[in-house]
């Protein structure tokens, strides 16, 4: 007879309970909003405006009074989305030379990401609040479990509701603070909603797997 695995889960590892409206709630109770940030290729900067802008990222660090993190995702670019692209346009060429140039095309582009790994890096900033624990953990018996107590749940609910509400409040002024010290350096950030927080923590745990990608900004 097969025994069947008693065992932890792989969500016994993931420290998150659940995502709302864009904000990641740890198992602890405390909150992460998850900043997608463009990138600045320094290197083509003078000498001058590449100190000018390592002096205004150290300066945006230290007027910070929370910590922030910082996340880098390098993945090897997909580029089959964009082969399906070609090939439908040959589809719909009609004049032959067209099309033996986008064939021609095609092919180097096979040869040269086949030769090359061609990158994708995209910038998170992650920006925590912890607060008072918004979870309080409740001990129930076999008779609660059948007959329940609808009233305590439901306060629980909106009490829960509220001190969400509440440490969203102090989040969001910390994401306003980090957004602002940002952009001072030319750096532009958005915040990642619901559904795009949760397709960067499934390409983080399911690396080979083909996925949509997070919008650049």
């Amino acid at each position: 007879m097969e025994k069947k695995y008693s065992g932890p889960t792989t969500q016994d590892f993931i420290p998150i309970k659940e995502i709302r409206d864009g904000i990641v709630v740890l198992k602890d109770g405390s909150l992460r909003a998850i900043l997608l940030a463009s990138a600045i290729n320094i290197a083509l900067k003078s000498a001058e405006e590449q100190q000018a802008v390592v002096m205004q990222f150290q300066g945006f660090l230290n007027s910070l009074e929370f910590p922030i993190q910082i996340s880098i995702q390098s993945r090897r670019y997909d580029i089959k989305p964009y082969l399906l692209t070609l090939e439908r346009r040959i589809e719909q060429q009609k004049e032959e030379l067209l099309i033996l140039q986008t064939r021609e095309y095609i092919e180097f582009i096979k040869w040269f990401t086949d030769s090359v790994n061609v990158m994708s890096k995209k910038f998170y900033v992650i920006i925590p609040y912890s607060g008072s624990n918004m979870i309080k953990k409740q001990k129930t018996n076999i008779i609660d479990s059948f007959f329940g107590k609808k009233k305590e749940t439901k306060k629980s609910f909106r009490e829960s509701t509220s001190k969400f509400e509440e440490q969203r409040s102090q989040l969001e002024q910390r994401i306003a603070i980090v957004k602002g010290g940002l952009s001072q350096f030319g750096v532009r950030s958005e915040q990642l909603n619901t559904e795009q927080a949760i397709e960067v923590f499934y390409n983080m745990f399911n690396p080979g797997e083909t996925h949509r990608n997070i919008p650049q900004i």
